[in-house]
């Protein structure tokens, strides 16, 4: 019995003319996913698109791949049979087996998209369920509220039968909507922010600030393990590694220190700005929550984004740790975030930081580092490039 992956594709169904564009580019992303697997057929119908897999490819694992895909709002598996009512009656019963013997209620939907098939949708359905029902004694219909769904798509080359359809990872297709840069360390937060615009269709290029020796190897090793998780829903993520102990011991010896992370906050902004500028990017993305910590105050912010080259996007700005920790859990984030290994962002933190602090007040305290705009350019252009991919 030959099985297919029948994948539906969401909200790519409003793109209107430009849907098949979508389209295209949600196909190149599930290759992509699945290249070391087999040689995978894609076939778009409507808001379907149908994947066949090689004889010897393992569809188990490529429908965990696609689980992950952006841009797949559900999938199922599908029995592929002829276009007539005993070979899919004959299908059904085999292939839903497993299914339908575990439940107790059922409902049968049809979906005719040959219009030359001798009967219609609702004469599909009393006919399959009539069959079903006769096979399996223990089950009951229920419309409203069944435990399995068992549908029928006949289609122009042969017809379908599946049974529930699993719901995907939404959003929209990686490449779709512009590159952007996260600032990424080794916490909670800012891995999920690069999961939730990377579920917009955003490519990420990632910017990691490390400071050693006040800063470990294993502190790096941890965002790397980060970025992988990330990745296996958006794929290879191009990352900068910029060397920032020059940077935060100038801001030490020459900033006050109420300042101290407010100043930081606001070069490595300004570091961010030129690789962004630099990888054709057209946004910041950053991980902050309103009043989460000192320099998360609306105030602290507008201090921060006074320098910023591009838009800044915070998508966790308006929600509380509970929420972004039950984000970081659904991608496997949070484990590896707690680990011990402390980033830059925790060296030389004030002891009683300005949470209300004047543009004016901040742009003084960062002009008493003399040569900074060295250090910056030194800085940006010392970071180390690294693409980071999820392991297969």
């Amino acid at each position: 019995m030959k099985e297919i992956i029948l994948v539906k594709n969401g909200e790519l169904v409003l793109k209107g003319l430009n849907r098949s564009s979508f389209e295209d580019v949600l196909i190149k992303n599930m290759r992509r996913h699945l290249e070391d697997l087999g040689e995978f057929a894609f076939t778009k119908s409507q808001s379907t698109i149908m994947v066949e897999a090689p004889d010897t490819a393992d569809l188990d694992e490529a429908e965990e791949r696609l689980s992950k895909v952006f841009g797949i709002a559900a999938y199922s598996r599908a029995a592929v049979c002829d276009k007539d009512m005993q070979s899919i009656v004959k299908t059904a019963r085999e292939y839903l087996k497993g299914q339908l013997e575990a439940v107790s209620t059922f409902k049968v939907e049809a979906k005719r998209s040959d219009k030359s098939f001798p009967l219609k949708s609702p004469e599909i359905c009393r006919e399959l369920g009539g069959a079903l029902l006769k096979s399996f004694n223990h089950l009951k219909v229920d419309v409203h509220n069944p435990d399995v769904t068992v549908t029928a798509e006949i289609r122009d080359s042969h017809a379908f039968v599946r049974g529930n359809s699993i719901k995907g990872a939404g959003g929209m297709p990686t490449g779709t909507s512009g590159r952007a840069c996260v600032m990424i360390s080794g916490g909670i937060d800012s891995p999920v922010a690069a999961y939730m615009m990377a579920k917009r269709g955003i490519e990420l290029v990632a910017v990691h600030f490390a400071s050693p020796p006040y800063t470990s190897e294993l502190a790096e090793m941890k965002v790397m393990e980060l970025l992988k998780k990330v990745s296996a829903y958006c794929g290879t993520i191009t990352t900068y590694v910029v060397p920032f102990t020059e940077i935060q011991e100038a801001i030490r010896d020459c900033c006050p220190q109420e300042y101290f992370t407010l100043v930081m906050r606001r070069i490595m902004m300004q570091i961010t700005n030129m690789i962004a500028e630099n990888q054709n990017c057209r946004a910041i993305i950053t991980g902050e929550s309103l009043g989460q910590v000192a320099s998360q105050t609306i105030y602290a912010l507008q201090c921060t984004d006074s320098v910023a080259k591009f838009p800044v996007f915070r998508p966790c700005i308006g929600m509380d740790k509970d929420e972004i920790i039950a984000v970081s859990r659904k991608i496997d984030t949070f484990e590896t975030s707690i680990q011990p290994y402390e980033d830059c962002c925790t060296v030389f933190t004030p002891r009683h930081p300005r949470t209300r602090p004047k543009l004016s007040d901040v742009e003084e305290a960062q002009a008493k580092i003399d040569g900074l705009e060295k250090m910056i350019n030194d800085a940006a252009n010392g970071a180390k490039r690294r693409f980071i991919k999820a392991a297969q």
